[in-house]
């Protein structure tokens, strides 16, 4: 794989000084990456590789697995307002969780990518609100090419079957517009 723009969604300790890192790339799609020795001290990867991070990204492609080998990862953008307010937080957790329950490993979609930039944008900048979340299901459901039946949260439910877990929840701890 060559390099690519790509956002982090999440990570899991593989062992005491790697990670299993779930990105979303603008032309390969979602990936999973193996990021050894990120966790050392002197790591090439240290402060680089947090949540909701954009980053440039060169992998080297397994052969045997989905589970590719990260070998550079360049910060474009870091978006540290999100990270210090728990409320952003949440909503650009619940983005990530959508964007992992409706897209499948491997498979490109440069616009779901496009929305979660902008996603992440507006947050950096502005307040979670309903409207903010209701308009990325609405996009996310376009994207996917659904009908809102009656509304994208449902709709994306009968594609996935379920939602993620913490979209009620968030829902009720926003404000609403007026």
């Amino acid at each position: 794989m060559e390099s690519s723009p790509a956002v982090l969604l999440r990570r899991i300790r593989l062992t005491e000084t790697s990670l299993i890192v779930t990105w979303l790339t603008r032309d390969h799609g979602r990936i999973k990456t193996v990021a050894k020795g990120a966790l050392r001290p002197k790591s090439a990867f240290r402060g680089v590789l947090d949540l909701f991070h954009v980053c440039e990204i060169q992998v080297v492609a397994s052969r045997s697995s989905d589970l590719h080998s990260l070998r550079e990862a360049t910060l474009l953008q870091a978006h540290e307002a999100i990270g210090q307010d728990h409320r952003k937080t949440r909503m650009a957790s619940y983005f990530a969780e959508l964007i992992e329950l409706v897209t499948e490993l491997e498979h490109p979609a440069p616009e779901i990518f496009d929305l979660l930039r902008r996603a992440l944008g507006y947050l950096e900048k502005s307040p979670p609100t309903r409207r903010a979340l209701s308009h990325f299901e609405a996009e996310t459901v376009r994207l996917l090419g659904l009908a809102p039946v009656p509304t994208p949260a449902q709709a994306i439910g009968q594609l996935t079957g379920r939602l993620p877990r913490d979209r009620q929840p968030l829902w009720d701890s926003l404000p609403i517009e007026r």
